[in-house]
């Protein structure tokens, strides 16, 4: 926005333009103070709840993994008996075996088959082991999880309370800003709108106060002094770009 600009014959004056600026900027401050009061607490509760739905899949995925392998101790199992049957069959084979050569044979049969049982027993060990991590891991995160939801009860209450006692107010505001915002040109509302954002403070519109820009603070010249007085421009701050006004509600009530 360049630093000055004339009216349009066809729309408000400066000087109308400039307060419907400062009732917005005033109204604007009211809701920020309103939001201000509720802090960090609707950060607050977005964390927490996205905690909370990140250990609730983190459970899910493990108690998933747990099922897997007690399925596959379970599978495991049931080859240690399959072979163990085996192991038994062969060994009643051997007793009428007629040569030496079946003999040998039916000896690897066992001895592979006692091999798949101590390899299925190994497997048991290691599954055991590892599903007693992840129940460990499990209880862990429901543990952290509870925790969490009592923390996260706590911050919406305050945070309900906070809100009922302030939405009447936030609302009338919110509603006054909008009626406001109305009778301001889109060019003009979307500069303002572009400086708040940008401000630290929220503040697009500012007063001169003992001779400085009541934004940044940095001294404003004399005949700048008396352009913003005459309210006959709209003019922004040379240093931070904010709209500078003067005292309109005391001039006002002159």
């Amino acid at each position: 926005m360049a630093t000055e600009t004339k009216a349009n014959t066809n729309e408000l004056s400066i000087e109308d333009k400039l307060k419907a600026l400062y009732d917005l900027q005033k109204v604007s401050t009211e809701i920020d103070k309103i939001r201000t009061l509720r802090g960090e607490l609707p950060l607050e509760v977005q964390d927490l709840e996205d905690e909370i739905a990140g250990l609730e899949t983190r459970v899910q995925n493990l108690d998933e993994e747990v099922k897997k392998l007690s399925d596959a101790i379970v599978a495991k199992k049931n080859e240690i008996k399959e072979s163990e049957l085996q192991i038994k069959k062969y060994e009643a084979q051997q007793s009428s075996v007629r040569n030496n050569r079946e003999y040998d044979a039916i000896s690897k049969e066992i001895e592979y088959q006692n091999l798949e049982k101590e390899l299925s027993e190994k497997r048991i060990k290691e599954y055991t082991a590892e599903m007693k991590k992840k129940k460990e891991l499990s209880d862990t995160s429901k543990a952290v999880i509870e925790e969490r939801t009592k923390d996260l009860e706590v911050k919406k209450s305050e945070l309900d309370t906070i809100v009922a006692e302030t939405r009447q107010d936030e609302e009338n505001l919110s509603r006054k800003a909008d009626e406001i915002s109305a009778s301001i040109d889109q060019r003009l509302l979307t500069a303002f709108n572009r400086i708040r954002n940008n401000a630290r403070n929220g503040l697009a519109v500012v007063t001169v106060q003992r001779g400085a820009c009541g934004g940044c603070f940095n001294t404003i010249p004399p005949q700048r002094q008396l352009d913003i007085r005459l309210r006959k421009k709209i003019i922004v701050c040379e240093y931070c770009g904010r709209i500078l006004v003067d005292e309109m509600d005391r001039k006002d009530e002159e």
